[in-house]
């Protein structure tokens, strides 16, 4: 296999290791949101920090790095949270599409904070992203059906900006699994003392479905690293939308879900819109 190939293989794994958290998510039942936050990043807590200690490299930061930090574990956090929110009251696909929207937030903070200015066809595309998410959220007066997709797509804008953050840490040289748990520390403080004052027990089924949703969501993190190592974002990016068809398919065996006419209408000008500035940007930098 090319090494483009090998990253193809890669983000469609990462895309796959997301989409089954996200329905594992779903499958652990009456389990409050940020309890559900805590056993997902405790996982990858640990995933990472094994990882960290077998390369050799140590647990380490240096203190200008940490603002850049701290927004991309506060900003992960919210994302997580309003992700999570969303995937328990929407269909899958609804709510996994509704995250992928985080690249275009990531053009928009890009550049807010790190001045890269984006092309006309980067911010035409970002108004028809929007467009499109709003076929998926479907605005309306009643609040219980209304919260949980605007918390989805809360989820994706506070992904982006976790997204911007990583950027930013890259080009310092803040290696992957350094951020990962960084992040995934600081979101366990911050959510466990929810969990201390108020737990809610769970089965050991739940329990064995929460931690196995945290194993998948380590599984995608480190997936889609090894496929920007691979190949550049350029070349494979476009591959990571595989996730939306792996949450219908996950969706419907899973919990019977099929999403209604303007979920799949959202789902094409948002897809659209991805694979036209991909291939743009492919052809502007060749």
């Amino acid at each position: 296999m090319t090494n483009k190939q090998k990253g193809i293989v890669f983000i469609i794994i990462s895309a796959f290791c997301f989409a089954l958290m996200n329905a594992l998510v779903r499958l652990a039942g009456d389990v409050p949101t940020i309890q559900k936050s805590f056993f997902r990043n405790f996982i990858a807590f640990i995933f990472a920090g094994s990882v960290l200690l077998a390369s050799g490299e140590g647990i380490h930061y240096k203190k200008n790095d940490m603002t850049l930090l701290i927004l991309r574990s506060v900003a992960g956090t919210a994302g997580i949270l309003g992700n999570f929110y969303a995937v328990d009251r929407l269909n899958i696909a609804d709510a996994s599409m509704l995250n992928k929207l985080s690249p275009f937030a990531a053009i928009i903070f890009s550049y807010l904070f790190l001045k890269e200015k984006p092309r006309i066809i980067q911010s035409i595309g970002v108004i028809t992203a929007f467009i499109g998410s709003l076929f998926i959220i479907k605005p309306t007066l009643d609040i219980t059906e209304f919260a949980p997709a605007l918390a989805g797509f809360m989820g994706g804008i506070g992904a982006g900006i976790a997204y911007t953050a990583v950027r930013a840490l890259g080009k310092k040289g803040v290696k992957g699994p350094a951020i990962v748990f960084f992040f995934s520390g600081f979101s366990c403080i911050i959510t466990l003392p929810y969990l201390v004052f108020n737990y809610h027990p769970m089965t050991l089924a739940q329990l064995i479905v929460l931690l196995a949703a945290g194993l998948a969501a380590s599984g995608g993190q480190f997936a889609i690293t090894a496929a920007y190592t691979y190949a550049p974002a350029k070349e494979i990016s476009v591959f990571d939308y595989t996730n939306i068809i792996f949450a219908a398919v996950l969706g419907f065996f899973m919990f019977s879900q099929i999403p209604d006419i303007y979920s799949f209408i959202g789902y094409i000008i948002i897809c659209g819109t991805s694979v036209v500035m991909f291939f743009y940007d492919n052809r502007a930098k060749a």
